[in-house]
Parts: C-alpha cells; structure tokens; sequence
C-alpha cells in the first residue's frame, strides 16, 4: 500500500441514524373522512358506528377533531364554535332537537365508539371542557341540548368520564355572572333527576368536588340561601332545596357546638355563654328543641372524665350539671323542651355505661337547680314514651318520684 493511500473499511456499511419522521398532521381530511361517514349512512348512527369501527382512520391522533365533528358537525376555529373550512353533517348533537329521546340516540353511540376506543375519553373531556367553557357563545337551546346530553352521559354511565371535567369548566366569572352557569346547571339538575334519585346526584356532586359550593353557580347578586331555595323551588327541584337547607342546618349546628365547646371548656362568663347562645339560635332559626341537645351534649362532652373510678366520674358529671344548670334554665322555657331535656339525658345514660346509675342524681339535681319542674319530671315518670332503659331508669328514679308526691299532698 502507497504511503499516500487512506485505509478502508472494505466491505463494510456504514449505518446513518434515523431519524424520526413525522407525518404532517392533517385534521381537515380526517374531519372530511368523518363527516363523509354520516352522510353515508344518512345519519343513522347505529351504521355510523359500524363504519367508524371498520374505518383506518386515525382516531389516536385526531380524536378531539372526532367529537368536534359528533357535536358540531365539522371542525370548529381554533378557540371558536365557528365552523372550519369542510365538509359538515347535519346529524349533530347541536342540530338535533332538544329533547332526551333525540340526544340520547348520541350518548349510546359515543359509548360504543368508547368502548372500542376507551383512550378517546380523553378528548372527549377536552372537547366538553371547551363547550362548557364558551357557553355564552352558544344560543338558549344549544345550551339546553348541551345539558341534556351532559345528564345523560352521566345517567348512562358514559366510559370513565370524570364530573369535574364538567362542573370545574363551568366556575368562569363571566359565565357565572351572566347567569349562563345557573341556567345550564338547573336543566342539566332536572335532566339527571329524571332517571337518577337525589343521592345519585349528591354523589355525582361529591365525585365533582362541587357539592358544598352550589352557590358559586349563582351570579352574585343572587348568591345567598334564599336565593338557592327560590330558584330552585320555581324550577320544581324542591328535594334539592330541601336537601341544601338541611345541610346548611347541620353546618350552623356543628359551628354552634364548636363556638359553645370552646366558651363551655374555658368556663367562659354564664352571660357571655348565653348571649353567644341565642345569636347562634336568632342567626340559624334553629328549634328550642334542638337547642336544649345541643347544650346538652356541649355541657356533658366537657366533663374530665376519670377512667374507670365511677364515683369521680359521678361527682364530675353532676358538678358539671351545678356549674351550667343556669344556662340551660335559660333555654327550658316550656314543659315540651323540659321533656326533651328529660329524654335527652336517658338516652346518654342508656348509651354510657359510666352514667347508666347516674340519672336519678341527675334528674334530682336538675330539679334542684330549677331547671325541671316537678309537673315535668312526674309526667315522664307516668306517661313517658322512650323505651330506651326506661324500666330501670324508673325504678330508679321512683324513691325520688315518691318524695315528690308526699310534698304535693302535704301541700
């Protein structure tokens, strides 16, 4: 070999390295590909989905320009409802009238195509997002349809489709402000209560993380308790209603019972404690009834109880009764509340294995606080209806009913 000549590899191929090769992205044939297969088959979604499953066309990559073409009939302008240049098909979702039996047609043919497709759901979510997001682009009745289809999907269990894809998009300032959102959200309400039970709907809330915060579907002006109740009493959706207020009752009395905890466990001033008292009871309407619980369970939770040294737990339990006899004086302001106050004590001596020999003591030293009367206590001794350790707790409580007596008749 010359000293000038360069060595060789003979034989030997040098490989070059690939390079990925991308196929340009062509939503617009995909769109028209589509589109052609509603139109050949005039609509009939049944043969629809039969072509769609025997197509080739590629669903992975342009699955949100598939749901573009189901719902508006065609490819919609980038950050519009606008149509796209193409052809479209007159079988839409937004086409067809709006009622259940002409979209439901729909919502069985997106679960079929999922369930053959099941990676679609994720477009799926991409395009519902973006319709809710632009409602006020859409006119009165597309809206209508758009919650229709939405209760729907939910009431057939369409594959995987999450709540928050449709109840998050929805929280938009100006959406709500318009009042758009409470419109939409009140028909896609009555749509889902036509097939579901008002639990399926609390549940389906719950799943969305929206169910303590209904009233930010509201513009507001008008977002407040009563305004809750009368919309969605004049839309004939009173169970809700009736649910929301219940549930706004029991936040009121878990926030008395708190407030009432705190002042009981720092032996706040007896006028302070009743003051706070009836702010809470004027603030949420709630019946004396109620009231004369809850005091008493806040005043017995409060008690340091002493393991198993009974007597301790005795001389606690009744010190706590002395010590607060005052404030719940205050709020047994009738035989009936006084009874209650009465049951309301059985059922925690019942219930306690620590208390069960305590309620003659603590009956006898309500009575001597003023807080029972004698009328009362002799009525639930006669005539009292819960059966819950009645027959011990009247014996029990018998020597005490008979010194009660013999004072009446020396009277």
């Amino acid at each position: 070999m010359s000293s000038k000549e360069k060595p060789t590899l003979g034989g030997t191929r040098i490989k070059t390295r690939k390079r990925n090769i991308a196929a340009p992205l062509d939503p617009s044939a995909f769109a028209d590909a589509v589109v052609q297969i509603y139109l050949d088959n005039a609509g009939d979604l049944e043969l629809v989905a039969r072509s769609i499953e025997s197509s080739d066309l590629n669903f992975s990559r342009y699955g949100d320009t598939f749901f573009e073409v189901v719902f508006a009939g065609g490819r919609t302008q980038p950050g519009t409802l606008k149509p796209d240049e193409g052809e479209r098909h007159p079988y839409s979702i937004i086409e067809c009238e709006a009622k259940r039996d002409a979209i439901l047609p729909s919502v069985i043919y997106i679960q079929k195509i999922l369930r053959r497709r099941p990676f679609l759901i994720k477009n799926l979510e991409n395009v519902m997002r973006r319709l809710l997001q632009s409602l006020e682009l859409f006119e009165e009745n597309e809206r209508k349809k758009l919650a229709i289809f939405t209760a729907l999907a939910f009431s057939q269990k369409l594959s995987g489709l999450p709540p928050e894809t449709v109840f998050q998009p929805l929280l938009k300032d100006n959406l709500v402000a318009k009042g758009l959102v409470l419109s939409f959200i009140t028909d896609f309400f009555k749509d889902y209560l036509v097939d579901n039970s008002l639990d399926d709907l609390i549940s389906l809330l719950k799943r969305g993380k929206i169910e303590d915060d209904l009233l930010q579907f509201f513009p507001s002006t008008k977002r407040s308790a009563e305004g809750f109740s009368e919309h969605f009493t004049k839309a004939g959706l009173v169970p809700l209603v009736e649910y929301n207020e219940k549930k706004i009752f029991e936040v009121k009395l878990k926030e008395m019972k708190s407030a009432l905890t705190t002042q009981i466990v720092e032996e706040s001033d007896m006028s302070e404690v009743i003051e706070t008292v009836k702010q809470r009871v004027k603030d949420a309407k709630l019946p004396d009834i109620e009231v004369i619980r809850i005091l008493w369970d806040v005043i017995m939770d409060a008690v340091q109880w002493s393991g198993k040294n009974q007597q301790q737990n005795a001389n606690s339990a009744l010190r706590q009764v002395k010590t607060w006899a005052k404030l719940l004086n205050s709020f047994c302001t009738s035989g009936n509340i006084e009874l209650e106050l009465i049951y309301k004590v059985q059922m925690q001596c019942y219930e306690d294995a620590k208390l069960m020999k305590l309620f003659p003591e603590i009956v006898r030293s309500l009575y001597d606080q003023d807080v029972l009367a004698e009328d009362t206590i002799l009525h639930w001794f006669r005539k009292g209806t819960n059966p819950k350790g009645r027959q011990t707790f009247v014996k029990a409580l018998e020597p005490f009913v008979n010194w009660l007596e013999e004072a009446e008749e020396e009277e």
